[in-house]
């Protein structure tokens, strides 16, 4: 009798590296389901949480905003209906350019702002705190080095690499 499961192969590639592509993927699309899910619990989703949160730090336009959370229009503006039709925010003609229009959070956003952030907040804590104490601000200080250093800005890609959507 034959076996049928395939031989080994002799000229298998082997790294010499960590993958560390798919261990940052990996831990950001879980922390990115996590947050989702908390953020669900009170009808919302990182993209509002984000439009509220840079709206009340100063007067922004939709595009300002968009650009800041990696959003493309469409979603933009489908997110910021979202709010507004939840009371959360409204487009307002912005006070120094007339063409422009800014996005305003109500009382009740601001309201939800507080309480998205603090589950914003307890998701980051859960995640950083799985690890032992005298690791985490390594961790931390590590990957703003990356971000800040040799991983700050994206290469050109002929065929484009897809980009994992923010908070």
């Amino acid at each position: 009798m034959t076996s049928l499961a395939p031989a080994a192969r002799t000229d298998a590639v082997t790294s010499t590296a960590p993958d560390l592509s798919f261990l940052l993927d990996h831990t950001s699309h879980v922390l990115r389901t996590k947050m989702a899910a908390g953020l669900a619990e009170v009808g919302m989703t990182a993209r509002m949480h984000c439009v509220l949160v840079k709206a009340l730090e100063e007067e922004r336009t939709q595009i300002q905003i968009a650009e800041i959370g990696d959003m493309d229009k469409t979603t933009m503006v489908v997110t910021v209906d979202a709010l507004e039709k939840a009371g959360l925010a409204e487009r307002r003609p912005s006070a120094t350019d007339r063409r422009a229009r800014i996005i305003a959070v109500t009382d009740a956003g601001a309201e939800m702002a507080k309480r998205t952030q603090q589950i914003v907040d307890r998701v980051h804590a859960d995640a950083i705190g799985a690890l032992p104490e005298e690791m985490r601000p390594v961790l931390l200080e590590a990957l703003e080095l990356l971000t800040r250093g040799h991983l700050a800005t994206p290469e050109e890609s002929p065929a484009g690499a897809r980009r994992a959507r923010q908070a």
